[in-house]
């Protein structure tokens, strides 16, 4: 076998091939965009490279033909609850079903973050924001990936625990019938705020870009400040997604709740982009565009996911998510727009926005897992992530 570093332009093609041939027989596969994959390891296009650098290496056989890839990442952005020791990243792994060869690219990854000066690897994570290509898909292979989703053949958790690899932490997926009625309390919260001039709730409007970007700002920072794990974002950052993200963005399903106008809780979800781009092959030129947005309009019963949820924390335990979903409910169920709805992961870290979800009736319906590998148990000893604590 041969570890070859992804240097050129063919090996940049490989790297993206090796996902292609790996789950060429994965039930329920969707091809990633290649565009998009690329630009993660592009330092012109992802803003991390400002904070870390990334490898990538694909793995051959004796004759030539691709069994595997694997990518590794530092980044002083990379911050974890109860973490006081130095730790890099490994992702994009794919790997035939054989063991030696996935312990060949664990331990080309754990060689090189060694020498960034790293004492453990998480993984598979993404070199970016955690709502994308983030943990190990171990429950959930019966449905298609949602848009951003790691997905992965079944074998692939014996590969990295047979390796060492613990679980450091669960990330749960809830999903929901659209115009499913929403529990009680949430309408008796809604007729509560509702009746309080100084709350309101409204949906995003496409004329006001600008002024909904600087509202989603304000309530992402705030209310994930708490975290501790530099989760923060500029209004110029919300901006270009929110301008990118236009053509499939439906205001309707982009709520902000304000108390005297003042920004204090958003619920954000968009349409599942992977059941336009089923079929393109990983491509996503002109002709892939004008498709997205003709099935756009066209598609009925559609796939919603739940992309962002958070309260201020001054307005926390209010009910004020109640209010808000609850009129985002009255606004879009039974509309058949939609026929689905699944929410971004909740880490089993985060009971409270699992409870969340539960509340309004979801069932689980996937599960991965953000695995963690200490390069010396003699110097660090392996603790799973703290559960979050709420002020």
């Amino acid at each position: 076998m041969k570890i070859i570093e992804v240097e050129s332009l063919a090996t940049q093609k490989a790297f993206i091939e090796v996902n292609v041939i790996i789950n060429k027989n994965t039930p329920n596969y969707i091809r990633p965009l290649d565009g998009e994959i690329n630009e993660i390891f592009n330092p012109l296009k992802n803003k991390h490279f400002k904070y870390g650098i990334a490898k990538r290496w694909i793995l051959q056989d004796d004759a030539g033909n691709l069994i595997g890839r694997i990518a590794a990442f530092v980044s002083s952005k990379y911050v974890n609850k109860g973490t006081d020791f130095a730790t890099g990243g490994v992702g994009f792994f794919d790997c035939i079903n054989h063991q030696e060869a996935a312990n060949l690219l664990f331990n080309t990854a754990k060689k090189w973050l060694l020498e960034q000066g790293m004492e453990a690897m998480d993984g598979p994570i993404n070199f970016g924001e955690r709502d994308k290509y983030w943990g190990l898909l171990v429950e959930g292979f019966d449905i298609e990936p949602i848009y951003g989703l790691p997905f992965n053949p079944t074998y692939y958790q014996t590969l990295f625990e047979n390796y060492g690899f613990k679980d450091f932490y669960n990330q749960f997926w809830y999903a929901m019938n659209v115009d499913e009625t929403l529990p009680p309390k949430f309408q008796e919260r809604y007729e509560k705020f509702k009746a309080k001039a100084d709350y309101s709730v409204r949906h995003l409007s496409i004329k006001e870009l600008d002024k909904y970007a600087a509202d989603f700002t304000t309530v992402y920072n705030t209310a994930w400040a708490q975290h501790g794990e530099a989760k923060t974002i500029t209004l110029e950052e919300t901006l270009n997604i929110f301008k990118t993200m236009k053509p499939i963005l439906d205001e309707r399903v982009i709520w902000f709740a304000y108390y005297k106008d003042e920004p204090i809780a958003m619920f954000i979800n968009i349409p599942d982009v992977n059941q336009f781009i089923k079929g393109f092959n990983g491509k996503f030129g002109l002709w892939q565009k004008i498709q997205l947005i003709w099935k756009r309009k066209t598609m009925k019963r559609q796939k919603l996911l739940g992309l962002v949820f958070g309260v201020i924390p001054k307005y926390q335990a209010l009910g004020i998510d109640s209010f808000m979903i609850q009129e985002c409910g009255y606004k879009m169920q039974n509309k058949g727009w939609y026929e689905s709805y699944e929410m971004g992961w909740a880490g089993d870290w985060n009971p409270k926005m699992r409870n969340v979800y539960k509340s309004l009736g979801s069932t689980q319906s996937r599960r991965l897992i953000t695995y963690r590998y200490i390069f010396d148990e003699t110097k660090h000893t392996f603790e799973r992530h703290p559960e979050m604590e709420y002020k």
